[in-house]
């Protein structure tokens, strides 16, 4: 149920609590305590356009990592992240599971290794076009 206090422009939600867990709470309750996970801060990020467009968000990131035991070898089992996200037409809680976090941290590092090589490669042609060498191509003295 959603209700706006006129005075403070402000809107006030209250949840109808049930007995069953959503995934999100489940999933994090059965993390946090363990001795084998490490949660980071919570973060949160609020999202403003210019001049309001769209309206304003809220994200909240929060990321755990557990520990797997393989026989006797510890191996990292992958990040768990936790994302909320507010906005004026309601709230919405995702939990990534670690391929997916894997997924996403991979594809960000192959953006920038690709912008990388761009760079690099404009920056040599705009040294080579004004006559400078590279170093492996000067002269030894």
């Amino acid at each position: 149920m959603r209700s706006h206090d006129e005075d403070n422009d402000v809107y006030h939600v209250t949840h109808n609590s049930t007995s069953a867990l959503d995934n999100y709470s489940r999933l994090m309750g059965n993390l946090v305590g363990l001795p084998d996970v490490e949660p980071t801060r919570p973060t949160t990020i609020r999202h403003v356009p210019p001049f309001g467009v769209g309206g304003v968000e809220t994200f909240t990131v929060q990321t755990y990592r557990q520990k797997n035991v393989r026989g006797k070898k510890m191996t990292e089992s992958g990040d768990t992240i936790f994302l909320e996200h507010s906005s004026a037409s309601g709230m919405v809680r995702l939990v990534i599971p670690p391929e997916v976090a894997d997924a996403i941290a991979r594809q960000r590092e192959q953006v920038g290794k690709k912008i990388r090589s761009k760079t690099a490669k404009r920056v040599a042609k705009e040294r080579m076009d004004a006559g400078i060498k590279p170093a492996f191509m000067k002269a030894k003295a």
